[in-house]
C-alpha cells in the first residue's frame, strides 16, 4: 500500500477568498492596524538646524562664513605686527651646544634674504622688506637666566644645535627649563652640517638631531640647516608669516621686552607694549630687579624721515603722556596694616585665657575636646565585668571585687562577640584586606598570658630590652614605608612636654581641627596676610580688570619707574635681556601660597621638606623653604605633612609669598655642590652647581589650609590575654600614660583599641582592642600638630652663580668645624 506524500494538501473547495476592499479614506484605526506599530521615516527632517540636510548652496555659504570668521580672527591676532608702526616679532636664538654661536646663526638667516647687518650684543631690530615685517633678534649665550628671561617674552624661539658636538648637561638644563616655563612657537636649526665628511653621513646626523629634539618636542618635524640658503629662506618666511602660538599666563598680563634703559632721577624703560593694556596704576615686575611703581607712561615713537623743503630731515616724535597713576594706584605694602590686629584685642585676650586654660588641662586634645580634665586624678572608669543577661539596674549593685575574672559567665561591656568568631572586614584593616584569623594568634607564643597582678620589671633589665628592641626595629625600618612618621622618645624625656603642641584626631580627613589651640604658636605676621574668601571670583575680577583701559598693545612707550635703587645701575648688563611684566591687582600682597610640585621618577634623590629651593613662577623668582603636604580636598581642610618628596611623587609646596592669579607654570631649582649627587652606580649625576629638580603649577592660596605634621609613637605587646594586651616602650612614666589616655590605638594589621589603665611607673599600660592581635604586631598612636609655612625671599642673583655657591660651601665648612 503506497504511503501518503509528506507535506501535500488538497486545495480547499469550500472557501472563497474575495478581493479586499480598497478605500482612499480609511479610518485612523484601520491605518493603525495596517501599520502594525511601524512608524514611517520622515526623510530630510532633522530636529535641530545643525542636523538638517542643507542644500549645496547653503553648505557653500556656511563654509564661506566660517572662512571669513577665521580670517578675521587671524587678522586680529596679527594686527599688532601690521603697518610701519607695528610691533616687531621677538626672536630669541638659544645655542644648546658648547660650539653653538647665536650671532653666526642670525647672520646666516639674514644673508638668505640679502640682508647685511651687524649683530650687536642685546636686542636689535631688522627690517625685512621682502615680507614687510620687522624682526627683533636677541642673540644669547649659554646662560640659564638670560635664556629663561628671553624665552618667556619671545614670539619665536630658535634652538641652535651642532652637527659635531652633542648637547651637554648645561644645554639640556636650558632646554628643559625653557620648555617647562611655557614656550611659544619653536624652530630648530643645525650649524656645521657641511663640515661632516663623508657627505653620506649628513643625513644620518640630521636624522639623529631630529630624533633628539622630537623627544622633547614631538611637533618638531623639521630641522633647518644654516648651511643651506634655501632652508634659511624658508625659515625666515615662517618667522615673518606664522602666527605665534603665545603663552597663556603671559598673554593675560601686559608685558614688554626692554629695548633701552636710562638711569637718572627716574629710571626710564623703553619698549613696545604687548599682551594686555599697560596701566600706570598697576605695579610692574622688572626682571630680577624687583617690583616698582610707575610714575608715568609716555609715547616713544621711532624717528621718521619727513621730506622738507631742502631734502630729507629726521624728526623725532613728540613725547606725550599716555597714562598716569590715579587714586586707585597699587602700593608696595605686602602685609595688612597693624591697625587690623588692634581690632581683635578682645579675641587676643580670649586666646590668652584659652592658652592658660590649655596648660592646666590634664589630658591631650582629641578632636575638639580635652578629656580627663576634671579635678579627680582618675576620670576614666574601666568597664565592669558582669554576668550575662545583667541589666543596667542590676549592674549598679555589682562591685569590682565581688565578681571573679575567671568565671565563664562573665562578659565585658565592650565585647559583644565571642572571641572565637571571625572579625568582620573593615576598610581600615590595611592593605592586607581583612584582619582575619592567623595561625600565630592561636599557637604558642613567647609572650606569656596575664596571670594575677602586674609585676614591676627591673629598671636596668628593662633598659637593656628597650635598646635591643629599638636596634632590631631600626634595621626593619629601612625597608618599611608604612610608618614614615614614627619617632622614638628617650626614656628620660617626658612625652607630654616633648609633644606639647601635638593633638589627637580620630580621623585626619574628617575630624574638626580646633584652630584656637594654634594661636599661641602662629607666626607674628600671620593675621596680617591676605585672606581670600572666594579665589575663583577674585581671580576673574582681577583678570577682567586687565582687559579694559591702559596703553594699547603695540605702542612704543617710555615707562618711568619710581624709587629704583642705585645698586641696579651698577649691576646692569646691556647684553642681558630685561623684561617688564605688569602685575595684576593684589599680586604683590603676601599670603600662604600653594604650588603643585611633581618630582620626576628619574630623580636621583628625594627632596627634604624645608630644604632651600629656588622657585620661578611667571616673571618672579624666589628662594623658598617649602612645606610638603598631601594634595586633594578634605572636608576639614587638613592635609598631612610630608617630610620627604620621593621620586615619582607629587605634593603641595606651601610657603608665604605674593599671590599669583591663575595656573602659572612653576620651576623648582636646587643649588648643589658639583658632583655631590650620586646615582646607584656611585657616579655623579650632574657636574653643575644647579639642577632643575621639579616642575609644578600654581594652586589657589589659602591661610585656612592646615598642614598637620604627624608623629607616631609605637609600642610593643608585652602580655596578651585575648583582646586585652599589656603594651610597653610607648611611654616611660605613668603620667604620660594618663595624659595620652584618650587617644585611640591602632596596629599595623588594622586593629583599633584604647588605653584601659596604666600599670606601674615605667609607662606600661593595659589596652583593649577590637580583636586579637599578633604578638609580632606593632601598636601605634598618632599625634598631629600644625606646622607654619616660612616666608620667601626674592632672588637677586643669577641662577648659575658659581662664586656664590662656593662661598656658601666654605661657610658651611667653617660652621661644621
Amino acid at each position: 500500500m503506497p504511503g501518503a506524500v509528506s507535506g501535500h494538501s488538497h486545495r480547499p473547495t469550500t472557501k472563497a477568498s474575495n478581493k479586499p476592499f480598497k478605500s482612499r479614506h480609511s479610518t485612523k484605526g484601520a491605518l493603525r492596524n495596517a501599520a502594525k506599530g511601524k512608524v514611517a521615516e520622515e526623510r530630510g527632517v532633522r530636529k535641530t538646524p545643525h542636523q538638517q540636510v542643507m542644500s549645496k548652496f547653503d553648505r557653500r555659504n556656511r563654509n564661506k562664513q566660517l572662512q571669513l570668521q577665521k580670517h578675521k580672527e587671524h587678522l586680529q591676532e596679527t594686527s599688532i605686527f601690521a603697518g610701519k608702526d607695528g610691533a616687531p616679532r621677538n626672536v630669541a636664538v638659544i645655542p644648546l651646544c658648547s660650539d653653538g654661536d647665536a650671532t653666526e646663526a642670525i647672520k646666516s638667516l639674514n644673508a638668505s634674504i640679502d640682508i647685511e647687518t651687524e649683530v650687536p650684543e642685546g636686542a636689535f631690530r631688522v627690517l625685512v622688506d621682502r615680507f614687510k615685517q620687522k624682526l627683533q633678534y636677541f642673540p644669547l649665550k649659554r646662560d640659564l637666566t638670560a635664556c629663561l628671561d628671553a624665552a618667556r617674552i619671545a614670539d619665536y624661539v630658535v634652538l641652535v644645535l651642532s652637527a659635531q658636538e652633542e648637547v651637554d648637561e648645561l644645554g639640556e638644563l636650558i632646554l628643559r627649563s625653557v620648555e617647562s616655563q611655557g614656550l611659544s612657537t619653536l624652530f630648530t636649526v643645525v650649524q656645521g652640517l657641511n663640515k661632516i665628511e663623508p657627505q653620506k653621513q649628513r643625513l644620518s646626523v640630521l636624522s639623529s638631531l631630529k630624533s633628539y629634539i622630537t623627544h622633547f618636542h614631538p611637533e618638531q618635524d623639521k630641522v633647518f640647516s644654516l648651511d643651506n640658503r634655501q632652508e634659511c629662506s624658508n625659515l625666515m618666511r615662517s618667522l615673518c608669516s606664522t602666527t605665534p602660538k603665545g603663552i597663556r599666563w603671559r598673554d593675560e598680563r601686559s608685558w614688554m621686552l626692554v629695548e633701552e634703559v636710562k638711569f637718572g632721577e627716574s629710571t626710564v624703560l623703553t619698549g613696545v607694549v604687548r599682551g594686555k593694556g599697560l596701566k600706570a596704576d598697576r605695579l610692574v615686575q622688572v626682571g630680577d630687579w624687583g617690583t616698582f611703581q610707575v610714575e608715568k607712561i609716555t609715547a616713544a615713537p621711532l624717528a621718521r624721515r619727513k621730506r622738507g623743503e631742502e631734502g630729507m630731515n629726521v624728526e623725532e616724535g613728540a613725547e606725550e603722556i599716555l597714562d598716569q597713576p590715579t587714586e586707585d594706584r597699587d602700593d608696595l605694602v605686602d602685609l595688612a596694616p597693624e591697625e587690623v590686629r588692634m581690632e581683635d584685642d578682645d579675641d587676643d585676650e580670649m586666646n590668652d585665657g584659652m592658652t592658660t586654660m590649655t596648660t592646666s588641662k590634664k589630658g591631650v586634645l582629641l578632636d575638639d575636646h580635652h578629656y580627663f580634665s576634671e579635678e579627680e586624678p582618675e576620670a576614666y572608669t574601666a568597664p565592669k565585668k558582669l554576668p550575662k543577661g545583667t541589666s543596667k539596674y542590676q549592674a549598679a549593685w555589682y562591685l569590682d571585687d565581688d565578681v571573679s575574672d575567671s568565671g565563664s559567665d562573665m562578659e565585658e561591656d565592650d565585647e559583644m562577640e565571642d572571641d572565637d568568631e571571625e572579625e568582620a572586614a573593615r576598610p581600615e584593616d590595611g592593605e592586607e584586606g581583612l584582619a582575619g584569623y592567623a595561625p600565630t594568634e592561636a599557637g604558642q607564643t613567647e609572650y606569656p598570658q596575664t596571670e594575677g597582678g602586674f609585676i614591676q620589671p627591673d629598671a636596668d633589665e628593662d633598659a637593656k630590652q628597650l635598646e635591643a628592641f629599638r636596634k632590631q626595629k631600626r634595621d626593619e625600618a629601612q625597608d618599611d614605608l608604612e610608618f614614615p612618621d614614627e619617632i622614638e622618645l628617650h626614656p628620660h624625656v617626658l612625652a607630654r612636654e616633648r609633644l606639647a603642641k601635638y593633638r589627637g584626631l580620630k580621623s585626619l580627613r574628617s575630624s574638626p581641627w580646633q584652630e584656637d589651640e594654634d594661636r599661641a604658636y602662629q607666626p607674628e605676621d600671620w593675621e596680617r596676610l591676605l585672606k581670600i574668601q572666594d579665589y575663583q571670583a577674585s581671580k576673574i575680577r582681577a583678570s577682567r580688570e586687565a582687559l579694559v583701559g591702559g596703553v594699547a598693545p603695540g605702542t612704543r612707550v617710555h615707562v618711568y619707574l619710581k624709587d629704583v635703587p642705585a645698586t641696579i645701575q651698577q649691576s646692569y648688563n646691556p647684553s642681558q635681556p630685561v623684561t617688564l611684566f605688569s602685575l595684576l591687582r593684589h599680586e604683590y600682597k603676601k599670603t600662604a601660597v600653594n604650588f603643585l610640585i611633581n618630582l620626576s621618577a628619574d630623580a636621583a634623590a628625594p627632596i627634604k621638606a624645608k630644604e632651600e629651593l629656588i622657585i620661578q613662577c611667571g616673571p618672579r623668582r624666589f628662594v623658598i623653604n617649602p612645606l610638603f603636604s598631601q594634595g586633594g580636598n578634605t572636608p576639614n581642610d587638613v592635609h598631612k605633612y610630608c617630610r620627604y618628596l620621593h621620586p615619582g611623587q607629587s605634593a603641595v609646596a606651601t610657603f608665604t609669598g605674593p599671590v599669583t592669579w591663575g595656573a602659572v607654570p612653576t620651576l623648582f631649582f636646587k643649588r648643589q655642590v658639583p658632583g655631590s649627587v650620586l646615582n646607584e652606580d656611585d657616579e655623579p649625576v650632574s657636574n653643575l652647581p644647579l639642577s632643575l629638580v621639579a616642575t609644578g603649577t600654581a594652586l589657589p592660596p589659602s591661610t585656612s589650609r592646615v598642614v598637620a605634621k604627624r608623629a607616631i609613637l609605637t609600642g610593643h605587646p608585652y602580655h596578651i590575654h585575648k583582646k586585652i594586651v599589656t603594651i610597653r616602650y610607648m611611654f616611660f612614666n605613668r603620667e604620660d600614660v594618663e595624659w595620652f589616655k584618650a587617644l585611640p590605638l591602632w596596629t599595623r594589621r588594622g586593629r583599633s583599641g584604647f588605653i584601659k589603665e596604666a600599670l606601674g611607673t615605667h609607662g606600661y599600660f593595659k589596652a583593649t582592642f577590637d580583636g586579637r592581635i599578633n604578638p609580632q604586631d606593632s601598636v601605634g598612636v598618632s599625634l598631629y600638630k600644625r606646622v607654619w609655612p616660612r616666608s620667601a625671599k626674592q632672588l637677586d642673583a643669577p641662577l648659575l652663580d658659581a662664586a656664590a655657591l662656593q662661598q656658601e660651601v666654605d661657610e658651611d665648612a667653617m660652621d661644621a668645624e
